[in-house]
């Protein structure tokens, strides 16, 4: 995949020698070109995806990540203006299906970063992250939202 990259530099920079242009507008264009020229020629390369796959899956899974921090922080506040406390605060074991580490340290900061929910503690085969929420429903919802959200995308982040 990097010679993918490679490729695609090189071809903008042909595209300003060939124009004479040395602008950013034209390594923008050539940039492209080269974008499309891969997409054509991916038979022939290693890999078999273009080379932004990834790119765009972490652009999604940030999406995910501002949708589920603004969500939590609605939820925190409706907590915090309630008069009587409601909330049933709580400890889950989350088991988890990563296995990379820097996988497993990114769905940590991810829990973490949200309000409402913090990793307290990863078992020590990086199976299982203990988890403290401030509302806690059930352990099956719990689990599913994350599942559903932030792993999913941590999994799709790392196919190469």
């Amino acid at each position: 995949m990097a010679i993918q990259a490679l490729i695609n530099v090189l071809l903008a920079a042909l595209w300003m020698m060939l124009s004479d242009t040395y602008t950013f507008g034209a390594f923008v264009f050539g940039y492209l070109f080269g974008i499309l020229f891969i997409i054509a020629a991916l038979p022939l390369l290693p890999g078999n995806h273009l080379y932004l796959r990834p790119v765009w899956k972490a652009f999604v899974l940030g999406l995910i990540f501002m949708k589920e921090l603004i969500l939590a922080n609605i939820d925190v506040i409706r907590i915090v203006i309630q008069k009587e406390i409601h909330n049933k605060p709580a400890f889950f074991a989350y088991p988890t299906e990563l296995k990379h580490d820097w996988e497993v340290a990114l769905l940590s900061q991810l829990i973490t970063l949200t309000p409402g929910t913090i990793v307290v503690a990863i078992s020590d085969d990086q199976k299982t992250l203990y988890i403290h929420s401030i509302d806690f429903s059930d352990i099956d919802s719990e689990i599913s939202a994350i599942k559903d959200s932030f792993e999913k995308a941590i999994k799709e982040v790392s196919i190469r």
